[in-house]
């Protein structure tokens, strides 16, 4: 009797609870019995061609199947919960002892007794924020290692906020007007009526989802079972209407005003880039962001989606809300199951063990004494009270710490220190764990467990410097792709990676340019040859528009794929024929024209062979804001990259 059989006669009554849940665990069993054998079936050879399908029920792509409660629940009130799970316990409760860490852990184990092959668990693919004195993830975390200070007086040049009572201070972002509305096909004077918060953490999850590699044909590449390409869901934290409040202090009948609801948070980023996952806003004040997560977790278990973009984000832009010690920021993290993270080859940063929404939701990984535990406070000490930005902020500095191993300063630590991993009874080191749990005035409450995830010990099949493949840029606009090169040339120069040869390319860097990166309009295409060759073309193209002679650009933005190769059923098949034959200019030549290449296809993941994370690209931001008359209205341009 297999697990939908089980199932269906428990819905028809022929099975009660008990007797379902001892079936069921006796099916996981065999089926782990099953896979631990020796293999006889050969292994596909072909290098670039991509696994075939799961089938519907395989135990490594398909959640553990429970039999469902009794009565139904309030949709997304508690957990999904095992029939082996842990019995709820409250927010407050004693920290439990350790459990045993992952089996997946240590190389070609199996799984413990009891415990189903494959584990619940998610993995941070990518990450993104800003935060006070913060614009990017490597400063912010440089201000929670050295515990810095991030309150200062309200900025002079923000506007709206000029009645601030004087000598206030509070946790403010810089050039929250700035915007980059070309970059995602927006005019500017739609982008000066979309909400600032709308705009900024449209650039975020950008930028997460290419710390994650999935804007190219990655992104493509990502389906549930059944369902189309590019399932991404998104979820977003966010409690504020200041804008709108501005609009409306100067509007009069006829003038256009922007958008009170939150709906364009989700909805921007699912329009611009197809997404066919769900898009939801969530408002649970300061918790709104992990509850926005464990929506996404529960997506990810219903395969409702393939991966997901969850985040938060929180502005001061109405004088009103200036109170002393608030704060702002905006955070993004990307999604998948582990497993399928583990296969497609990603960068892990943190795995996501647990969710839970509510005062006494139950979480099979309690507080640990030995691990970091982020609170409303211990954010709020660090970027101010940050209303719907808090949860994703203190997810972020529970991801950073674990990924880096290092405790910052709080809970009674005056300064950053090593965090050591914990042994079981029998020696064997436990990953290092995270709680992050959020509790919210108005009764709100959502707590998540992170934990390490080992570093893959597996050969990265790619030797420094060692990809004969093209070194592949682009952007919307000349003078976007200008300042990206830039940007890469000054990162690959300030990046020199002590296990490389001198003067070696990162492995696996160009490779992952060409699989995670979007193809966009204006293109850059030169050998990945050396680091010192990449790095004088770049800047060279950055500063003249010529990279030399080996370097080749295009300009699509008048056409693409002049003879509609892209449409051809067959051009899938010529382009992996001249990949293989290693006729890389062709194929080059070939995405310059503007030809649809699938370079996720042609080059066949490498689990365990993650990149160093490339930089985002560039945002020329200039300042849109309202005018005066309360419609919207551009500013002067002021790129800033």
């Amino acid at each position: 009797m297999d697990e939908r059989e089980i199932l269906t006669r428990f819905k028809a009554g022929s099975l009660g609870r008990d007797e379902a849940a001892r079936l069921l665990t006796g099916t996981r069993q065999a089926r782990t019995d099953t896979r631990t054998r020796p293999e006889t079936a050969p292994r596909p050879t072909e290098p670039y061609a991509r696994p075939p399908a799961a089938p519907p029920g395989d135990p490594d792509t398909q959640p553990p199947v429970q039999p469902p409660a009794a009565a139904p629940a309030e949709p997304y009130a508690q957990p999904s919960v095992r029939p082996d799970a842990d019995p709820p316990a409250p927010l407050d409760a004693e920290p439990s002892a350790p459990s045993p860490g992952p089996w997946y852990a240590e190389p070609g184990a199996v799984p413990p007794p009891g415990r189903p092959a494959v584990e619940d668990r998610y993995a941070v693919v990518g990450i993104a924020g800003r935060y006070p004195l913060a614009p990017d993830l490597h400063a912010h975390w440089e201000n929670l290692r050295t515990g810095r200070d991030t309150s200062r007086a309200v900025p002079v040049t923000r506007p709206g906020l000029a009645p601030a009572p004087p000598g206030r201070r509070g946790h403010f972002l810089d050039d929250v007007a700035g915007f980059d509305p070309e970059f995602f096909g927006i005019t500017p004077d739609e982008g000066a009526l979309t909400d600032p918060q709308e705009r900024l953490f449209l650039e975020v999850a950008w930028e997460a989802l290419e710390s994650a590699g999935c804007t190219g044909s990655r992104l493509d590449a990502l389906t549930s079972p059944g369902g189309p390409p590019r399932a991404l869901g998104v979820f977003v934290g966010a409690s504020s209407h200041d804008y709108a409040l501005l609009a409306a202090a100067s509007w009069t009948d006829g003038r256009p005003a922007p958008a009170a609801g939150h709906g364009g948070l989700p909805g921007r980023l699912a329009s611009a880039l197809e997404l066919t996952g769900p898009a939801r806003a969530v408002d649970t004040a300061e918790c709104s962001a992990l509850t926005a997560l464990h929506l996404a977790v529960g997506a990810l278990r219903r395969e409702e989606c393939a991966a997901a973009v969850v985040g938060g984000v929180e502005l001061l832009l109405h004088p009103s809300r200036i109170r002393e010690g608030a704060g702002e920021g905006v955070g993004a993290v990307v999604l998948k199951p582990l497993r399928r993270a583990l296969d497609d080859g990603d960068r892990v940063h943190a795995v996501i063990r647990d969710t839970a929404d509510g005062r006494t939701a139950g979480s099979r990984t309690h507080r640990r004494t030995d691990g970091a535990h982020e609170t409303r406070e211990s954010t709020a000490r660090r970027i101010g009270s940050a209303g719907a930005a808090t949860g994703i902020a203190a997810l972020t500095a529970a991801v950073l710490q674990v990924r880096h191993g290092v405790l910052v300063p709080g809970d009674g630590r005056d300064a950053a220190a090593p965090w050591p991993r914990t042994c079981d009874d029998t020696g064997r080191e436990l990953p290092r764990t995270a709680t992050v749990e959020i509790a919210a005035d108005g009764g709100c409450a959502a707590r998540a467990v992170v934990e390490e995830h080992p570093a893959a010990e597996a050969p990265t099949g790619e030797e420094p410097g060692g990809d004969d493949g093209p070194f592949l840029l682009s952007a919307p606009t000349p003078a976007h792709l200008a300042a990206t090169a830039r940007r890469f040339a000054d990162w690959l120069a300030g990046a020199a990676d002590a296990g490389h040869p001198a003067g070696a390319l990162p492995a696996g860097l160009a490779r992952a340019l060409r699989a995670g990166r979007a193809a966009l309009p204006c293109r850059l295409a030169l050998p990945a040859s050396d680091a010192p060759g990449v790095i004088a073309a770049l800047r060279r193209f950055a500063d003249t528009g010529s990279a030399g002679d080996e370097a080749r650009t295009a300009d699509l933005r008048g056409g693409a794929d002049p003879m509609d190769l892209g449409g051809l059923p067959q051009t899938r098949d010529y382009l992996t024929a001249l990949w293989r034959a290693g006729h890389r200019e062709q194929v080059t030549r070939l995405w310059l024209n503007g030809v649809d290449v699938d370079w996720a296809a042609l080059e066949a993941p490498s689990p365990g062979a993650a990149p160093a994370e490339p930089p985002p690209s560039v945002h020329l931001r200039r300042p849109l804001w309202l005018s005066t008359d309360g419609a919207g209205a551009p500013g002067e341009p002021e790129p800033t990259g």
